[in-house]
């Protein structure tokens, strides 16, 4: 059978994430997997290079990745982050347990390096500057930032590092931060300008919603606003904001994928946010959903806004933060 070529490629380690519902005591997590996991149910041919420690070499996460027809390269690290995240009404608070290493630059298939996207996912700051160098130049690249915001000591709280230069930075065409990953009154000029010109800048903010910026020269030039999708129930918010990313992605990669003739290159945010509001809705990667649970979930979202009069239009555009 000739298998078809590979759409994107994820990077970044995989995390052990603490849980008393678990008879393993942890579930594994990190913005690869769910991303990983995201692009492959939804369509896309994926690879995905993960880090991973002696413990979650064997899980049976991955088992669900590779059944979604996810090609996996392992590679074995001496330690990988361990993170206990409590959830409370002011919101997330994370403990670190294991800070985890380094992801040195791999070589990789041949096969992978003629991939369509990148998609960059740290969870501990692990995938390293020198990354950026191996990307091919046609490759459109995606991030998750808030992967490299995290300040991580071993037995204490994750704090906030500030946003920095990077090369990671500069190369992609699409990052995702959230609204609680950056100190508060951190403005949207002062992110922007850390990213190329053309770049789509995705902000997060939870129940609330978010905004997806079109950055111009050092600063936002264009700015979306979209409102959340209803979920039926929150059972675990961990990896939402990953899945909702990589589904942002696909739908730039593979337009037809949002479920009617389209065309145009750009992010669906209807699209995206219908999968982040399915992954909310079980525990850890068991919640990602494919295409058709999203499409259905889409649909039901605009037929809810519709009925309803005083719903306001679930995505617009605004120009509160360009002032």
């Amino acid at each position: 059978m000739v298998r078809t070529a590979i759409e994107v490629v994820h990077i970044g380690s995989a995390s052990r994430d603490l849980t008393t519902d678990d008879p393993r005591g942890w579930r594994l997590g990190g913005g690869v997997t769910y991303a990983a996991l995201t692009t492959a149910r939804l369509g896309l041919r994926t690879a995905a290079l993960i880090g991973i420690d002696d413990a979650a070499a064997t899980a049976a996460e991955l088992d669900l990745l590779r059944a979604a027809g996810v090609e996996l390269l392992l590679v074995r690290l001496p330690e990988a982050p361990v993170f206990d995240n409590r959830e409370t009404p002011a919101g997330r608070i994370q403990i670190c347990h294991a800070v985890g290493r380094p992801l040195e630059v791999q070589t990789l298939p041949a096969a992978w390096l003629a991939a369509t996207a990148w998609s960059l996912v740290p969870v501990a700051g692990e995938v390293a500057d020198a990354w950026a160098g191996s990307i091919p130049a046609a490759a459109y690249v995606a991030l998750g930032w808030q992967g490299m915001l995290r300040h991580l000591v071993a037995g204490r709280r994750v704090a906030r590092r500030p946003p920095t230069p990077s090369p990671l930075l500069r190369r992609a065409d699409l990052v995702g931060v959230s609204h609680h990953d950056v100190e508060p009154g951190t403005s949207v000029t002062s992110l922007a300008g850390l990213l190329h010109p053309g770049a789509d800048l995705l902000v997060t903010q939870g129940t609330r919603g978010g905004f997806l910026f079109r950055v111009g020269d050092g600063r936002p030039q264009e700015a979306l606003r979209y409102l959340p999708t209803a979920t039926d129930r929150e059972t675990d918010p961990t990896g939402a904001g990953d899945t909702f990313l990589a589904a942002l992605l696909a739908s730039v990669l593979r337009p037809a994928i949002v479920g009617r003739a389209r065309s145009r290159r750009s992010p669906d945010l209807r699209f995206a946010a219908a999968a982040g509001s399915l992954a909310v809705e079980g525990p850890g990667l068991s919640a990602v959903p494919d295409r058709a649970a999203v499409l259905v979930r889409r649909g039901r979202e605009r037929i809810r806004r519709v009925l309803d009069p005083g719903e306001p239009s679930q995505v617009g555009a605004t120009d509160s933060y360009l002032r």
